[in-house]
């Protein structure tokens, strides 16, 4: 047990003593200040109220009956109107490197999720052409999240949801005909909300020469798909399942899903239309579902789409997509409260994120040779590498605009956050190739880490073990970017150790107290980026 573990064990079983409720949650936080100790709670001001007492009052009385010496707790301050600060021993924070060099590759994970099983669509674009750089943020977003949930104890199942039906599927094969008829002499007539790309007339190119017995329409979203089935794997990312929209119709699904709706008394006929009484859930008004002249409003296959989803015992559903589909939250999650599905009104989960706007030279980038009218996500990847396109994908939060620097994401200096954080990793891997080491062969048996005294080394020690914590609280809220925030500050501290402080040739205590502690950000390093989908170099 940590000492932090400890001392939140104290404050509960403290709080008890002194007559507090029994369902507390004590939350414990690294100051911003090491002047204000090691360790922080705000417990005492929560406290005050049932307690009936100054939070100044609560925190001395707490503080009189925890027992830390276990924890290797120096002292305790109370400051402020009833903060409690905890200074622990410089050698006890470093006895923590003990636990991240045995657990290694499993350092971060944990059991949270104990096995239960969870759906996470993303991407899921239309087959009507390359994947653009919108599609690439969210296969970066939807694969950390599914790779946090995974070290979190869930078992994961990622999604791709093929849009294979409707009118943009229409105008992708009316498109690909006015090419074809161009091939044949005639005038290309590419329709209203058509698609223009090179890409249409290398698909009528290829239809011309040999279009297996298909129609326009089926080798037109045959071939795109596999076109999106390369653009994926350049960037990395693998699914587990793929659903056809078309499946929804062709097995009655849609049908299915509005007579279950019908069933369940929550929609009415008005003015020739079938209305869901989305009110009753949340929304601001009922919503269409069946259109006077019979066919389905957009959302009703998406709810469709999520009861084969909880038929298929998904409980829990992670939808990622972009900013611009947050008027179907309520309708889908209405759609379900009203078959018993997601009572809770929170099924699907959604993660919305904002547009990506590309910068090259000072300008913006909006135009692929091939796409036509938007920068697709290989063209990134080939511009400056899988890692950078990655990290830089997930370096704000989802629901942030995103400016992605091109000339930035290339250079290879200490402006480049990823490129700095692989440097980080890499310095500390070259540390035991310089000294003969084999990084493996390190082990806490024996080491002093009391002799790691210094700011530095006490600063990134402190970084390392609040890894698991910042790992469990960017999965519970589905945040990666917490993750590469917090591996671009660890490089820093890596950095920082790295170039003040000699490790080998040292006194044999130190040089082994430090050799444990470069292969606990060894370790760090590459678990936190093995989250978010980037390498790990050993060499840069």
């Amino acid at each position: 047990m940590t000492s932090a573990e400890q001392i939140r064990a104290e404050l509960i079983r403290a709080a008890r003593s002194i007559g507090a409720p029994d369902e507390i949650d004590p939350l414990l936080e690294r100051p911003r200040e090491t002047s204000h100790g090691d360790l922080a709670t705000n417990l005492a001001l929560i406290l005050a109220k049932p307690l009936r007492s100054k939070p100044r009052d609560v925190a001395e009385r707490l503080r009189d009956a925890m027992k830390l010496d276990s924890a290797g707790v120096s002292r305790i301050e109370i400051a402020g109107p009833g903060f409690m600060n905890f200074w622990i021993d410089t050698g006890r924070i470093a006895s923590g490197l003990g636990q991240i060099i045995s657990a290694d590759e499993k350092y971060g994970s944990n059991s949270v999720g104990a096995g239960r099983v969870v759906n996470i669509e993303f991407v899921s674009a239309n087959p009507t052409g390359p994947l653009h750089v919108g599609h690439g943020r969210q296969a970066a977003l939807g694969d950390a999240i599914a790779t946090l949930l995974e070290v979190t104890g869930w078992k994961v199942t990622r999604e791709f949801y093929y849009n294979d039906a409707g009118v943009q599927i229409d105008n992708l094969a009316a498109s690909v005909q006015a090419r074809l008829d161009e091939l044949h002499g005639k005038p290309a007539q590419i329709p209203e909300g058509g698609y223009h790309g090179e890409y249409i007339r290398e698909l009528a190119e290829r239809y011309a020469a040999d279009s297996d017995g298909l129609s326009v329409r089926e080798f037109a979203v045959r071939e795109l798909r596999k076109e999106q089935d390369l653009d994926l794997q350049a960037f990395g990312v693998k699914f587990d399942h793929y659903f056809l929209e078309s499946s929804l119709y062709t097995d009655g699904m849609v049908d299915d899903t509005v007579r279950l709706l019908i069933s369940s008394g929550k929609t009415y006929e008005h003015e020739g239309a079938l209305w869901l009484r989305t009110t009753d859930f949340g929304d601001d008004k009922d919503r269409v579902m069946r259109k006077r002249d019979g066919t389905y409003t957009y959302f009703v296959p998406d709810v469709a789409y999520h009861v084969t989803k909880w038929k298929r015992g998904f409980k829990r559903a992670i939808d990622v997509q972009g900013a611009d589909h947050h008027s179907t939250v309520t309708r889908v999650r209405a759609g379900l409260q009203a078959l018993d599905m997601g009572v809770t009104g929170a099924y699907p989960e959604y993660v919305l994120h904002q547009m990506v706007t590309v910068m090259k030279h000072g300008e913006e980038v909006k135009i692929s040779k091939r796409a036509g009218s938007y920068v697709t996500v290989r063209d990134l990847v080939n511009e400056v590498g899988r890692d950078a396109v990655r990290y830089f994908f997930l370096m704000r939060k989802s629901d942030s605009q995103l400016i992605f620097n091109v000339d930035l994401a290339a250079s290879q200096s200490e402006e480049n956050p990823v490129y700095y954080i692989q440097m980080a990793h890499a310095r500390m891997c070259g540390i035991f190739r310089v000294g003969g080491i084999d990084p493996a062969s390190v082990t806490d048996a024996g080491v002093k880490f009391d002799v790691l005294t210094e700011p530095e080394e006490q600063q990134l020690i402190k970084a390392l073990v609040d890894f698991p914590a910042l790992v469990e609280s960017a999965a519970e809220t589905l945040e990666p970017h917490r993750i590469a925030n917090y591996l671009l500050e660890t490089a820093r501290l890596a950095h920082l150790w790295y170039h003040k402080h000699h490790v080998l040739e040292q006194a044999e205590d130190v040089t082994r107290a430090r050799l444990a502690l470069a292969r606990g950000a060894q370790i760090v390093l590459r678990n936190g980026l093995r989250i978010l989908g980037v390498t790990a170099p050993e060499r840069m």
